[in-house]
């Protein structure tokens, strides 16, 4: 069965860093593509990154462009969020999902998700 399990949130303050990963089990995992979500609190789930099953290739959200940074390493079956110069609008619980084949920026099509990790920044 299919699980992906997040960790590495926690408190940060504000123009702080913070590195996530999402840890893929029971999936050909160099066959799918990595996206991360967010949500805040009474807000609805939004994209942040993707990236494609080969690494080649990411894409991000406007809010984070330049501040986030996703990678993934096939071999081990992880994909990581860093995240920097990082604002108290980031405050959310951070969800990574799993998407067989194409690379896509909206919560349709991504097959797998983890259970989150709460990140809170602090201004």
């Amino acid at each position: 069965q299919a699980q992906l399990v997040e960790s590495g949130g926690g408190l940060v303050q504000a123009g702080g860093s913070l590195r996530l990963s999402c840890a893929a089990s029971g999936l050909t995992f160099s066959s799918y593509a990595m996206g991360w979500f967010r949500q805040a609190p009474g807000q609805e789930r939004e994209f942040v990154g993707c990236i494609t099953w080969s690494g080649s290739t990411t894409y991000y959200a406007d809010s984070v462009k330049g501040r986030f940074t996703i990678s993934r390493d096939n071999a081990k079956r992880m994909v990581y969020l860093q995240m920097t110069t990082m604002k108290p609008e980031d405050t959310a619980v951070y969800y990574c999902a799993a998407s067989l084949g194409a690379v896509r920026t909206t919560e349709a099509g991504y097959h797998y998700w983890g259970q989150g990790t709460q990140v809170t920044v602090s201004s």
